[in-house]
This record gives structure tokens, sequence and C-alpha cells, in this order.
């Protein structure tokens, strides 16, 4: 073997010193990664206000897929209340969505250097 860890095949400061399982490995959870998001993606999630009075479905995509607002609540003479209702709605859905990303992309080490691997 070659001075500084170099050997055949091997590379220097890397676990068992094969690039090719290396790459092999970073290719692995850049298609588990691709998939998760997809997943993630293709998900709705639903946040109410008012207690139930308004609904407000978002995709993983963070857009909004549906809003529903039930009649009782819309008076004229108190549209700042339904609009502190509305953002509370979508903020809620947004939340959960964002949370439900966070939690699946931990599981694959994303943002702690590539899944472990380093």
């Amino acid at each position: 073997m070659a001075k500084g860890g170099f050997g055949r095949g091997g590379f220097g400061g890397i676990p068992g010193g094969n690039m090719q399982q290396l790459m092999h490995q970073a290719q692995k959870l850049q298609q588990q990664m691709v998939e998760a998001t997809e997943a993630l993606d293709a998900k709705e999630y639903t946040g109410t206000s008012g207690g139930g009075a308004i609904t407000c479905v978002v995709n993983g995509k963070r857009q909004i897929v549906s809003l529903k607002i039930e009649k009782d609540v819309v008076d004229p003479e108190d549209v700042e209340m339904l609009e502190d209702m509305l953002l509370a709605a979508i903020n809620d859905a947004l939340k959960q969505g964002e949370d439900t990303r966070e939690k699946e992309m931990a599981k694959l080490g994303a943002g702690s250097g590539m899944g472990g691997l380093f």
C-alpha cells in the first residue's frame, strides 16, 4: 500500500478505503431522497380553524389544494376575524406538511452529512 493510506482502489480518509462503495452508497441515498421527496410532494395536509369552520388543504409542494369556509362565519361586519381564521387554517396545514417533511428527511439523514456516510 502506498504511503498515506492510498492503496489500489483506495482513497485516504474514507472508511474502508473503497471509493466505489462510497459512490454506490451516495447514489442509493440520492435515489431514496428523490423517492421520499416525490412521496412528500404528493401528500396532503389539512388545517382547520374556528372549530372546523374553516378548512384548508395543502399539498407537499406547499400549494393550497382547497379552502372551505362555513357560511355562518362570514360576517361582513367582521372581515378581520375571517382573515385571521383563514391565515390560521392555512398556516396549520403548511406547518403539518413542513413537520412531516423534516421528520422524513431526518430519517434519511439529510442535513447531517449524507445520511451518516461521513
